[in-house]
């Protein structure tokens, strides 16, 4: 989610403070801010009020307390407390970046498996992608969410982190384009706490742990930070890598260079 202006401003806070938090609660703070966030998108007249920048903070926070109090953890009350007396750009940006927030504490709850996190995020995306039967299950809006669950429970119950299923769960909310782009946001998050980036790797065939280590070292190198690599195997790759790592892509496959072969031949 892109946040600007204010927004932006009150995010970033916001996300300093969730950080200062115990990480072991994070996983309970993650949905009871994903359940605000739907709540606040639903209910047009309790955001109004909780963005309106001509309250004062005092009122705000105290309505806060009076409908989610002992409804959600502590933790959580202080977040929505913080976020209310902050001002937004735009009404909307509150609930997306409640649920922002909780995908960070989601992410915060697994401690030192984020790179696995990441790792299951990119191969359900991935599932969804090449699955039309399955991208049209999840995307089925006469299907119900509960139902969708269960079909998520079938596919991840017992092969992934508890983490991974809620941001899968999450991804039907429907506060994202698609299920995939929502997924390919989470990616991001993961990555940023990390305080990495994204690379997207498509070879023909699987790579050696050594060379996918050496990549990743060329890559940090390049841009002076850690990268997390998701590889892609691709059969229209035939031989080389294609690196895309944000608006960058680096093609160095066999395919590209016979097409600018052709290209030139044409010419």
């Amino acid at each position: 989610m892109a946040f600007r202006g204010a927004s932006a401003d009150a995010v970033a806070a916001l996300s300093g403070e969730l950080e200062t938090m115990d990480p072991r609660g994070s996983a309970d703070v993650a949905g009871d801010l994903f359940t605000v966030a739907d709540t606040l998108r639903a209910e047009g007249a309790l955001r109004r009020f909780a963005t309106d920048a001509s309250l004062p903070s005092e009122a705000k926070s105290g309505l806060v307390g009076e409908v989610f109090g002992g409804k959600v953890d502590e933790a959580t009350l202080t977040v929505l407390r913080s976020a209310v007396t902050r001002r937004w750009t735009v009404g909307r940006d509150l609930p997306d970046a409640l649920e922002h927030l909780g995908v960070v504490a989601v992410v915060r709850s697994v401690g030192t498996d984020t790179g696995r996190l990441a790792d299951e995020l990119f191969a359900f995306a991935q599932a969804v992608k090449e699955n039309p039967e399955l991208r049209d299950a999840l995307a089925d809006p006469v299907r119900s969410p509960s139902d969708k669950r269960v079909l998520l429970d079938s596919l991840l119950g017992g092969r992934a982190l508890p983490a991974t299923i809620t941001l899968a769960g999450q991804s039907l909310a429907g506060s994202h384009r698609t299920v995939t782009a929502a997924l390919t946001e989470y990616q991001k998050v993961v990555a940023s706490v990390q305080s990495q980036g994204v690379a997207t790797v498509r070879v023909a065939r699987p790579l050696p742990d050594a060379e996918v280590r050496r990549l990743g070292s060329a890559l940090e190198a390049q841009y002076g930070h850690p990268v997390h690599i998701n590889l892609l195997i691709d059969p229209s790759v035939i031989g080389g890598i294609r690196v895309e790592i944000g608006d960058d892509v680096i093609d160095g496959t066999v395919s590209s260079r016979l097409d600018d072969a052709r290209r030139r031949l044409v010419g």
